[in-house]
């Protein structure tokens, strides 16, 4: 057991400006959590927060970025604001959490596809529609038929109808015929929400979870497993087209800890990629955590070794 004056003192990064803002609270939020829970031997966990003006708040208190470098030995950040990483880079501040570039592609379905192009990787053709805005788009009641009718011209029935920020009140959308697809886009215009259309893909959905470093390995693949969450069944080979699916994809983008990638296994056409994400749910029950269950593994040791990775690296 560690006294206070001898844990590692971990700084749970969260909020910022920018659309992302409740998600981050949330997902810093739960990262406190998790650590309290499961690793409060070892280490502490301090509370960095950034309101929506940019203003710093450690514990509650106000503070500099400049400050913390004498006060956290290790930082996760949960903000989804591009600058971020380069500063607390810039204050030799160890850090977890995507860089600049990972953000972008995480938040950019075209360029994402474009750089998956380059490991001949496919993604589902979509389209973004951002927030409605009446100065821009015109008359509200006209919005969702315009913009469905652009949908339509780019490619063809069915469509899958959702909000690009993710875990929101909208729901998801299988749309069929060009009313329910303008009745979707209706929802999200509701919600106030840029809204993510994309061709739907027939097949075997699934996640796989890849951490750097972990148990020896280069890159780990928590084996894909039938779980109770995805009900997808997969053969012996396809499991084994998966791992090598979620290792290519892993050192393409140069992921420094953790990758999660949703995809769809199409009986013909192979692999789509749907989704990235570089943070673990940490739920329980969640597939990342029955994941864990399956090899033998605790959600809690992956966060460790993460923590480790990032604290070595550093040295």
């Amino acid at each position: 057991m560690f006294s206070n004056d001898t844990k590692i003192k971990v700084g749970i990064l969260r909020g910022g400006t920018g659309e992302h803002y409740t998600t981050s609270l949330r997902e810093g939020g739960n990262i406190i959590s998790h650590i309290f829970e499961n690793l409060s031997d070892k280490y502490q966990t301090i509370d960095i927060f950034i309101d929506k003006n940019g203003n710093w708040y450690m514990n509650g208190l106000p503070i500099t970025p400049a400050d913390l470098a004498h006060k956290i030995d290790v930082i996760w950040n949960t903000s989804e604001h591009p600058s971020l990483s380069v500063t607390l880079d810039n204050f030799s501040i160890p850090n977890i959490g995507k860089g600049h570039f990972l953000k972008v592609l995480e938040n950019n379905n075209d360029m994402l596809r474009k750089y998956m192009e380059e490991i001949g990787m496919q993604m589902p053709r979509s389209i973004l529609l951002p927030l409605y805005q009446k100065d821009f788009d015109g008359p509200r009641e006209k919005y969702a038929i315009k913009k469905a009718k652009e949908v339509f011209e780019k490619f063809s029935a069915p469509w899958i109808v959702k909000s690009f920020t993710p875990n929101s009140n909208m729901g998801v959308h299988l749309a069929k015929t060009f009313g329910e697809l303008s009745e979707a886009i209706e929802d999200g215009v509701a919600h106030n929400k840029s809204i993510l259309v994309e061709e739907f893909i027939a097949g075997k959905p699934s996640s796989v979870h890849s951490i750097a470093g972990f148990r020896g390995e280069d890159i780990y693949v928590l084996p894909p497993q039938n779980l109770p969450t995805r009900r997808a069944d997969f053969t012996a080979d396809e499991k084994n087209k998966i791992i090598n699916f979620a290792k290519n994809l892993h050192k393409h983008l140069a992921a420094e800890h953790y990758l999660k990638s949703d995809f769809i296994l199409h009986p013909r056409r192979g692999f789509f990629l749907t989704s990235i994400g570089f943070l673990p749910d940490l739920k329980k029950g969640s597939h990342f955590d029955q994941s864990c269950e399956f090899v033998g593994a605790k959600m809690h040791h992956i966060i460790e070794h993460i923590l480790e990775k990032a604290l070595d690296e550093k040295i």
